[in-house]
């Protein structure tokens, strides 16, 4: 069994090489590297672009929290189940949880307070 472990590692190692060389010979850009420098400014701006990303999700799903709330439901799990229940996507189209939505509330009570 080791032998064909070993055989079989080898056509791997070869088919991998073989495809990777044909890439190149077609020019595509192997590596990470893409010839740019990610500056500090670009971070910041693109974590700055995130930001609003988020505080725009939360604020969209305001109203929605504040009409669970005032129909008594309050708890973090019983939220996070009924925006499950309603469909409602995280901001990576994932099901929600406690967690999610206690991040939500904090960045909506942060938004509120700007």
């Amino acid at each position: 069994m080791a032998l064909m472990a070993e055989t079989e590692r080898e056509m791997i190692s070869k088919r991998t090489k073989d495809a990777l060389g044909a890439a190149k010979r077609r020019g595509v850009k192997l590596g990470g590297y893409r010839g740019t420098q990610i500056t500090k400014r670009i971070r910041e701006r693109g974590y700055a672009a995130l930001k609003a990303k988020a505080d725009q999700h939360a604020n969209d799903l305001a109203p929605v929290i504040a009409e669970l709330r005032a129909v008594g439901i309050t708890s973090l799990v019983d939220i996070a189940a009924n925006l499950n229940e309603r469909s409602i996507p995280t901001a990576r189209d994932n099901k929600w949880t406690p967690t999610q939505v206690f991040r939500v509330l904090e960045r909506i009570k942060a938004n509120s307070r700007q």
